[in-house]
């Protein structure tokens, strides 16, 4: 917080640095120790804190929802196994209203996005400071606890959906008929090369909206906070300010990132109906 205290923008430009392995302009390879080192890297790198956590938040899913399966009992629940099939529940009456076919992958999919997602942008109520300045004591330079403020994550996230979404739409339709669906639709088939700018601008559209709308939702609430930690280093009074923005922020922002969540979630169900709907028109 010091250093928040003597130049505002480096602190915030600092919070908003990912921890970046990657190759250097004179070619050797290694951790980037400032932003610019890490911007230099291009492609040629990856980003280490966002792998880190989302893999963190991940476990916690996976061993959270394990445990509640094996304790789980037909007479009465524990707290996990109620939170446990509270959630199931829902996202099953989720899945069930939005999708009519028959694929035994779309609710546990649904499911996994919905939690795993909201687990990485709940990294975004932690405290700015405190994993940082951990990490730095430790001696890592930067350190990003949100993932879905990363766009390599959102759209990684978004694609592996989009590669679904062409998967079972070639499977359910046949190339002939998925290749028809974009070629024929909605003009006369002698307008073919205009429906397929507009289909595939609308198929592109699909993945491009998913990722982006996580990141810019989570990455201004990121910053939102940043901005508030700031008011930290101004005194008493703009401390006792900060610390109602803080909590204030906090609350409407659990509503936020359930929100994404669930939009991710939902958008995704629907994206897999669209894909097994089949125009016998066409």
């Amino acid at each position: 917080m010091a250093s928040a205290a003597e130049n505002p923008a480096e602190y915030i430009q600092h919070h908003l640095t990912n921890l970046t392995f990657g190759q250097h302009p004179d070619g050797t390879w290694g951790l980037a120790h400032t932003a610019e080192e890490a911007a230099a890297m291009g492609f040629n790198a990856i980003h280490v804190d966002s792998m880190l956590w989302s893999v963190v938040t991940g476990l916690v899913f996976f061993f959270l929802f394990r445990t509640a399966a094996k304790k789980a009992t037909a007479g009465v629940p524990g707290p996990l196994q109620n939170f446990v099939e509270l959630i199931v529940d829902f996202i099953d009456d989720t899945t069930r209203t939005i999708f009519n076919y028959q694929n035994s992958l779309i609710a546990p999919m649904a499911l996994t996005i919905f939690v795993w997602v909201w687990l990485m942008n709940f990294m975004d109520l932690i405290p700015v400071d405190w994993i940082p300045t951990l990490a730095a004591m430790m001696g890592v330079h930067y350190m990003k606890v949100v993932p879905s403020t990363d766009p390599n994550v959102t759209m990684a996230m978004a694609f592996s959906v989009f590669g679904l979404i062409l998967f079972f739409s070639i499977k359910e339709k046949g190339l002939g008929g998925f290749l028809g669906e974009l070629a024929f639709h909605p003009f006369p088939k002698w307008l073919a090369p205009v429906n397929l700018i507009l289909e595939g601008v609308t198929l592109i559209a699909k993945p491009l909206s998913l990722g982006l709308r996580l990141f810019g939702n989570m990455y201004a609430g990121e910053m939102i906070f940043v901005l508030i930690a700031l008011l930290f280093t101004g005194g008493v009074a703009y401390g006792l300010l900060g610390g109602l923005l803080q909590w204030g922020w906090a609350m409407f922002h659990v509503l936020i990132i359930s929100l994404q969540a669930f939009i991710f979630a939902v958008l995704t169900v629907v994206y897999m109906a669209q894909a097994h709907e089949v125009d016998e028109e066409h």
